[in-house]
């Protein structure tokens, strides 16, 4: 959703930084990672492994890899039978696939092209 936000041009409003770099001033794409400092680099990073560290810890006595529940978001999922589980499990796993290829697509048609293909659909 991030990807296709981007490349519709849409921005939060305001600077990005102290320097005076506005939100519109940073393209989407690959492009945006260009033109941001190393202190924005390091500042996503860090944020991203305080989230795998902190946040989504795994509950390792599960029947299952991936189980991210923590007793925070559980959705009534012990309340489903076994084999509900399992469907729920697969659809998960397909959609995740799913998504995958679709914004690799995406990334791969913006280094080919030099533009992502959600921007030559904003023409029609």
């Amino acid at each position: 959703v991030g990807f296709l936000t981007t490349a519709a041009g849409v921005r939060l409003p305001g600077p990005i930084n102290y320097s005076g770099t506005m939100f519109t001033d940073i393209p989407g794409g690959f492009s945006a990672i260009k033109t941001l400092d190393q202190w924005a680099l390091i500042q996503i990073f860090a944020f991203v492994g305080l989230l795998e560290l902190l946040v989504m810890k795994e509950i390792i006595n599960t029947a299952h890899p991936g189980d991210f529940r923590n007793d925070f978001l559980d959705f009534g999922w012990e309340e489903w039978d076994e084999e509900t589980k399992i469907q729920k499990r697969a659809i998960e796993l397909n959609n995740g696939r799913a998504a995958m290829m679709g914004i690799l697509g995406l990334m791969m048609h913006e280094q080919i092209e030099g533009n992502p293909v959600v921007g030559l659909f904003m023409e029609y």
